[in-house]
């Protein structure tokens, strides 16, 4: 269902993405681990043109955009292939849990407000937050928010939805609630890309780890092949540094 083909990245001289190519299934959960600025966030953004590849050719079922001739009409179909959750939530502090759901529904769905407003709330049961469907960002939780965040990225419905390190600007005792409202979508058969260094979480979610370095793809396999022998150095000396 997704197709990435020689995915490079620079900012200016620096070569952040050295030609990715990978292929995710529809329903398929991929963790990509390794170490910190190896370009793991920048290939997400990249997959929905929040950054723009120098070179490559992405494709999320029948929606394909090539770097080297990409139109706006074709960006914008790619994008509504996807939806985005950031690690500091990215909500409009100005409206309830609710509205930031519903928001998303009239924008991009052009739904009535009626419709959008029982969806919502059908959501905001989903993700264990319907008693606090009226309270504003600043009244809620890290935890709270960020399961809001993923509500409304289920509220698109889209073909894949992309986290990037979604629990790393939360205390401790708020990441198990959003991790299992990940876990849920798993379970439902949603198909995922999670950047992570939650690796009990990513072995138990996973389908496929992907680990990687220096802007590659060095290693990928199952949670199983990944952390109990894998076969890259430098996949054995990362785990073996953080101990999982």
């Amino acid at each position: 269902m997704i197709k990435i083909n020689n995915l490079y990245k620079s900012y200016n001289e620096i070569e952040v993405l050295k030609g990715i190519n990978l292929e995710i299934n529809k329903g398929e959960v991929v963790v990509i681990i390794g170490p910190s600025g190896t370009g793991k966030s920048t290939f997400l953004r990249c997959i929905n043109y929040l950054e723009i590849p120098n070179e490559g050719t992405i494709q999320i079922g029948e929606v394909s955009v090539n770097a080297k001739c990409s139109s706006k009409k074709h960006i914008v179909d790619l994008r509504k292939c996807t939806a985005m959750i950031f690690q500091n939530y990215n909500l409009f502090k100005n409206k309830t849990a609710i509205e930031n759901i519903m928001e998303a529904l009239i924008v991009v769905k052009k739904m009535n407000k009626k419709d959008a407003e029982e969806k919502a709330l059908d959501i905001l049961k989903k993700v264990g937050l319907l008693e606090q469907k009226y309270k504003y960002p600043s009244q809620l939780s890290g935890g709270q928010q960020q399961r809001i965040g993923i509500g409304r990225a289920i509220a698109l419905e889209p073909k894949v939805i992309l986290f990037d390190e979604p629990t790393s600007a939360l205390d401790p005792e708020l990441i198990g609630d959003v991790l299992n409202v990940i876990k849920s979508m798993a379970y439902n058969g949603m198909t995922m890309m999670i950047v992570t260094h939650e690796m009990a979480f990513a072995r138990e979610i996973a389908d496929r780890i992907i680990f990687m370095d220096g802007g590659k793809i060095v290693e990928q396999g199952t949670p199983e092949e990944i952390f109990d022998n894998p076969k890259d150095i430098r996949v054995k000396k990362f785990l073996k540094r953080i101990s999982v």
